[in-house]
Parts: structure tokens; sequence; C-alpha cells
């Protein structure tokens, strides 16, 4: 699976910079995946479960209270006020 990379920040500062697979969250019109090479998009997340696939196939589980995702062709941003790693 081809690699992007991804900014997960709050106002405390990043929580994850690096390279990832693949990136789930609930966006405003339901639930979606981001893979590189994904279309430019921005949504609202909502509260949800958030997965980040990283390079190697593990995966991270955080909850999130919700925010912005921005997906450009060089980077994938999540920006939250509330996120915890579970």
């Amino acid at each position: 699976m081809k690699n992007y990379h991804l900014i997960i920040s709050t106002p405390d500062g990043n929580i994850f910079e690096g390279d990832a697979a693949m990136l789930t969250v609930r966006g405003s019109e339901g639930d979606l995946a981001v893979l590189a090479d994904h279309i430019p998009l921005i949504t609202a997340v909502k509260p949800c479960k958030c997965t980040v696939v990283l390079p190697d196939e593990t995966e991270k589980i955080a909850d999130i209270g919700g925010g912005i995702l921005t997906v450009d062709s060089d980077k994938t941003t999540l920006l939250s006020s509330d996120f915890k790693w579970n």
C-alpha cells in the first residue's frame, strides 16, 4: 500500500506526524478512508473512533471529539481539540 504524510494536531501540538497508509474517520457525510493519492478534500469530522494504519500495517486507534480534515496533494492534516490514543 502506498504511503502519504499525515499530521494529527491539537491545540497542545502535534499528536502524530509521519507516514501513514490509511486514515479512517467519520466525516460530515459519513465514514471515510483516506489513502495515498486521495482527491483534495476539506470536511468536518464528527466524534468517532479514528484509525491510523501505519506503513507496517500496524493500526493505531483513537477517540476523537470532532474536528477538521484537510487532504492536499502533499499531506493530510487532521485538526481536533479532543484526541486520545486508545
